[in-house]
């Protein structure tokens, strides 16, 4: 009786001409991943305060929809001028700013023009000291770390100077 019961549960396997087994249930789009439709359910939102940087010319930059002349201070919820004119210009007192910031940044990516330029170490050692890392970039991956990081949900702001000639839409 136990080898009748093992029968039943066994499959049934046909055989084409040939005795080549086949399936007794042909396979449709509906049973294959390849067909099925993925979904996709967003559980939160992108927040509509996100600031990402579109382009930069030599004026300025796109910010969220926005043209900014001249040089910025891009933090986590504003964009401000910033009062330099060149990487020269870039002190302790010209990044006072971002020390005092609440919360307090985790990165500040400096974009100075159209090359990387070296500043003063006392200036990147202080930024250190008040626990804030500082990237040091042309404009152009300045503008692209920071949206990189801001998509990774850090708290990041970003110093910018217009690179010249340049004229570009991330």
């Amino acid at each position: 009786m136990a080898v009748a019961a093992l029968r039943l549960l066994a499959p049934v396997v046909r055989r084409a001409p040939g005795g080549v087994p086949c399936r007794a249930h042909r396979l449709t789009p509906a049973d294959d991943e390849l067909y099925q439709r993925t979904r996709l359910t967003v559980l939160e939102p992108e927040s509509p305060s996100t600031i990402f940087i579109e382009g930069y010319n030599s004026r300025g930059f796109t910010i969220s929809g926005d043209l900014v002349v001249g040089p910025c201070a891009v933090l986590p919820r504003a964009i401000l001028q910033w009062n330099v004119g060149s990487y020269r210009d870039i002190s302790q007192e010209s990044l006072s700013l971002f020390r005092l910031l609440e919360p307090q940044i985790e990165i500040l990516v400096l974009g100075t023009g159209d090359r990387v330029e070296r500043l003063h170490p006392t200036t990147l050692k202080q930024m250190r000291e008040c626990g804030i890392a500082v990237e040091v970039q042309d404009t152009p991956n300045a503008c692209a770390t920071f949206n990189f990081l801001t998509s990774e949900k850090r708290v990041v702001a970003a110093a910018l100077i217009p690179p010249r000639g340049t004229c570009v839409g991330l």
